[in-house]
């Protein structure tokens, strides 16, 4: 079953957080994933959330997406997003 990483990233750093977006996509199709949302146009259409920078990825399972997120490749990767932007990431199974 596919699961999802779904992230809201605020963006402090543009030209650190660049050279992130740069690096990252080598990191998540190691791991079987593909970005569905990069960013992009996006509307609140109930509740109280105001998200800011948008990504939604899918990996095979959700074994697959914790491999990616745990993994040496991604790891220095996390410091340097960490060091560019504040946000949450949250990985969910697919139906």
């Amino acid at each position: 079953m596919a699961a999802y990483v779904i992230a809201d990233v605020n963006v402090k750093n543009p030209d650190a957080y660049q050279e992130y977006r740069k690096q990252v996509l080598a990191t998540i199709e190691k791991y079987g994933g593909r970005f569905l949302v990069r960013g992009g146009e996006h509307e609140v259409l109930e509740g109280s959330w105001r998200p800011h920078r948008l990504v939604i990825l899918e990996f095979p399972d959700m074994a697959a997406a914790k491999r990616w997120h745990r993994s040496p490749e991604y790891a220095p990767l996390i410091k340097l997003r960490q060091s560019a932007s504040d946000g949450t990431l949250v990985a969910v199974a697919g139906a």
